[in-house]
């Protein structure tokens, strides 16, 4: 479906693998790795995604903001959130102005 959004199509190739032969398939080797092997790789891709912004690369922004981009997807996958869930919490933040939502995540 070429209508479906980029990010819809890579999670449903994640989802795909899921269970899948990890000697075969990156996607599932990082899923049987476990949950917690999967937010450590959204860390280091979020770092490398800092760094290539801090060398002022837009290259590299662009390469390691799409690592970032499919390792979170991963983790959304490794914890059974779909992406419609992600989609519905950003549509409510539009309610409302960032600072407010901002304020409203802060305890007491």
């Amino acid at each position: 479906m070429m209508d479906q959004h980029p990010l819809d199509r890579l999670f449903a190739m994640i989802e795909s693998r899921q269970g899948g032969d990890a000697a075969q398939s990156y996607t599932a080797a990082l899923l049987a790795k476990g949950r917690l092997h999967c937010a450590r790789k959204v860390g280091e891709e979020a770092v490398e995604t800092v760094l290539a912004a801090a060398s002022q690369d837009q290259a590299a922004i662009i390469k390691e903001s799409s690592d970032l981009l499919y390792h979170l997807l991963v983790l959304w996958s490794a914890y059974g959130i779909r992406p419609a869930e992600i989609y519905a919490e950003l549509r409510d933040r539009e309610k409302r102005s960032g600072l407010e939502e901002k304020t409203s995540r802060q305890p007491g």
